[in-house]
């Protein structure tokens, strides 16, 4: 007896190529990243937009992200092709991992004028 593939599995208020276009963005992060057990793919559906939401380890992130942006570019342009074609917008967001705001380094203060040097 064959094992169904979860990817096969109808998910709620998704149409074929909505399933199809997360997967694809499940695929290629997953395959990009350090922790691919952490990979999260949402799908937030408009009338002619939908919204692919991605939560990943925040180690993660630059390497989704890549050098001057172009890996989550490419993923990007791929995303809307593949929109286009059954006349949707596809847009994918990367979602602050939680617990950002509390590692992040703060910004350099900016001299005042009392401190400049005179």
């Amino acid at each position: 007896m064959a094992v169904p593939d979860r990817r096969d599995a109808p998910v709620a208020g998704c149409t074929r190529r909505e399933q199809d276009m997360k997967a694809f963005i499940e695929f290629v992060v997953k395959a990009l990243v350090d922790h691919p057990e952490q990979v999260d793919v949402r799908e937030v559906d408009g009338e002619r937009v939908v919204v692919f939401e991605l939560r990943l380890s925040q180690t993660d992130v630059g390497k989704v992200i890549g050098k001057s942006g172009r890996t989550i570019t490419a993923i990007r342009t791929l995303l809307t092709s593949a929109a286009a074609k059954q006349g949707k917008r596809a847009m994918l967001e990367i979602v602050e991992p939680a617990g950002r705001s509390e590692n992040a380094v703060p910004a350099e203060p900016k001299p005042s004028a009392e401190s400049a040097p005179k």
